[in-house]
């Protein structure tokens, strides 16, 4: 049951932010609280309506749930999305603002860094609230940026689903990156020094130009990037990108990427395996980010932080092998395995911070 704006506003777990004099419009969802405050980025885009912009903080709360449940964290699921204001605007009163709002949930919600903000956008947010991470590290521990830490994650899940499915190591394959942005760029350095092929796409021009630079990558239209030749799929840019109309036009065996939400519904994880395609469930790859926040936010160690993050691609080896014995569509192996923990289940990690 998909519940409405206003029925999870009664719960508790949606709340509408607005301040008109700071250009501020959005929501924050806690989807769950069951093994901590609910914790996840804040998404600032330009929303067609504000339909648009609730469907998307509810489908990427869920997701932080189950992230963090899988990769051992102490924290439950949230998520706040918030409407660019057309034109320029006055960003730190803009953050500030919603730092404002994110204090009077008292802790309940943590934020950090997500698709349209960054580091100094948190230190505007720090102003108002000490319930946020992704702040420039400190005395040499975790904070600052958490796309390298996300890319990391990526990458060794990559290795894991390529080793184990095609029988190759990344060396020996071509990897279609959609998106060069943070993480895409950082996942693209990585695979380069792996000695993977590249095939790169982004609307930002100066970015892809960056990368095939540095990587000797080709570059083709975001248009074709799904369908061209390659071993591995990388999305690393926004999600619903595999649905009923463009799986059929997937080249790739293997789709390993950094973006939230790649499915555009729960039947394409099905689709995908009928294909014959192997689906890395993205929350599982994609926790590295959340990795450095949690450890940031709760004081843990670089080294804590790193040994969760190196753990990554194990954790995704479980969930696939859970989804062979069970024969189950790997998202909907994943899915059980989240909810499980969540319900008061074993965790995977619990105990390694």
């Amino acid at each position: 049951m998909v519940l409405s704006v206003s029925e999870w506003a009664s719960a508790g777990q949606a709340h509408l932010v607005r301040d008109e004099a700071a250009g501020l419009e959005g929501i924050i969802v806690l989807h769950s609280t069951a093994l901590g405050p609910a914790a996840g980025g804040c998404r600032v885009w330009s929303y067609d309506s504000a339909d648009a912009m609730a469907a998307d903080a509810f489908r990427l709360a869920e997701g932080m749930t189950y992230k963090n449940a899988l990769a051992g964290l102490p924290l439950g699921g949230g998520k706040s999305v918030l409407r660019r204001p057309e034109g320029a605007f006055d960003r730190r009163r803009f953050f500030r603002a919603f730092g404002a709002a994110v204090e009077e949930l008292k802790g309940s919600y943590v934020t950090a860094e997500d698709v349209g903000t960054s580091v100094d956008d948190m230190r505007a947010v720090a102003e108002a609230t000490r319930h946020v991470a992704g702040l420039p590290p400190q005395d040499g521990r975790p904070g600052g940026d958490p796309s390298p830490w996300t890319a990391r994650g990526t990458f060794l899940s990559m290795q894991v689903a390529v080793e184990r499915y095609l029988g190759r190591a990344l060396k020996d394959v071509t990897v279609a990156v959609q998106g060069v942005g943070h993480v895409g760029e950082a996942l693209a350095m990585m695979l380069h020094a792996a000695g993977a092929k590249l095939v790169v796409a982004d609307v930002a021009s100066a970015s892809v130009d960056r990368v095939v630079a540095a990587t000797g990558a080709r570059a083709v239209p975001v248009e074709d990037i799904l369908s061209v030749e390659a071993d591995v799929f990388a999305p690393c840019a926004l999600g619903a990108i595999l649905s009923a109309e463009t799986i059929g036009s997937l080249k790739a065996r293997v789709v390993c990427g950094a973006a939230n939400n790649q499915l555009a519904t729960a039947e394409d994880g099905a689709r995908l395996a009928d294909k014959g395609v192997l689906y890395a469930p993205d929350y599982v790859v994609n926790g590295g980010g959340i990795i450095n926040v949690a450890a940031e936010y709760l004081g843990w160690s670089t080294a804590d932080a790193v040994a969760r993050v190196e753990a990554t691609g194990e954790r995704l080896g479980r969930v696939l092998d859970l989804a062979a014995a069970e024969g189950l569509p790997t998202n909907l192996a994943a899915d059980q395995l989240a909810r499980s923990i969540v319900a008061g289940g074993p965790a995977l990690e619990r105990d390694a911070a």
